[in-house]
């Protein structure tokens, strides 16, 4: 057992994209990093090393979420390791795009398993951790703006986040049950990361979709995920990271202010 000096914050799905980015802004905040992968686990190793070049505090533990023992023995590795767990941000998450027709009820269930199910149980052991901490924790889940207004070809997906926002409210209150400095918040984010390949005419269309006209960054939502951790009075709550995308109407075209 290494128990550290530094605030201690648990990231799944922290090998890539949004996760990592998530992972480095809270070394740099001075948090003692956990930082879970499946398959990516080289990925992460790469991203802890830069943080200990870095002067920061920082593990690799691999799992699989699907597996409740996999994911009960990450939880015990992380605590076993630091000693406390202060803050967990639930990033990990499948997307897998088909149409409907070729979309089975194991395609549901699979997307239910690692975005639903084992961020409820990521949720649930930590929390009941942080309960027992005089301190207690903050916790910040992932969801994804489009569950208010979904696009095709993801009707597997969309089921798994929607239940984020449900999920994100009821351990809020459950957990403040069992200890009042414990809070639950999630971040929908908008378009954050397009991929690098995408047809430049979806790229205009996404960036158009949004109320200020850019392409966000996955600092964004590390910013936005450093706001939730530091705001003690803040739980219960669902930020859309968005850009102003949810309520940009859909033909935005048609109403751009000239610029003056």
């Amino acid at each position: 057992m290494s128990h550290s000096s530094r605030s201690v914050a648990l990231v799944t799905g922290g090998a890539r994209r949004v996760g990592a980015c998530v992972a480095c802004a809270l070394a740099e905040q001075g948090y003692a990093v956990a930082i879970h992968a499946n398959a990516s686990t080289q990925s992460a190793e790469t991203i802890a090393g830069g943080i200990r070049d870095r002067g920061g505090e920082a593990i690799v533990l691999a799992a699989d979420l699907s597996d409740d023992e996999q994911t009960e023995g990450l939880i015990k590795r992380v605590h076993g390791h630091f000693g406390q767990i202060d803050a967990l941000v639930n990033s990990a998450a499948i997307w897998q795009p088909k149409p409907l027709e070729e979309t089975t009820a194991d395609d549901l269930r699979r997307h239910l398993e690692i975005n639903t199910v084992a961020m409820w149980s990521c949720c649930k052991q930590v929390g009941l951790i942080m309960a027992g901490q005089q301190q207690g924790g903050a916790i910040v889940n992932l969801g994804d703006w489009a569950t208010a207004r979904p696009y095709a070809d993801y009707s597997a997906y969309f089921p798994s986040k929607g239940a984020v926002e449900a999920l994100t409210r009821s351990m809020a209150v459950e957990l403040s049950q069992r200890n009042s400095y414990v809070r639950v918040n999630a971040i929908l984010p908008g378009p954050v990361m397009l991929p690098p390949d995408m047809p430049a005419a979806e790229r205009e269309r996404a960036i158009a979709g949004t109320l200020v006209r850019r392409e966000g960054s996955p600092d964004h939502i590390a910013d936005a995920v450093l706001f939730l951790l530091r705001n003690d009075f803040v739980t219960g709550v669902c930020l859309p990271v968005d850009g102003g995308r949810t309520i940009c109407p859909q033909d935005s075209s048609s109403w751009i202010a000239p610029r003056s």
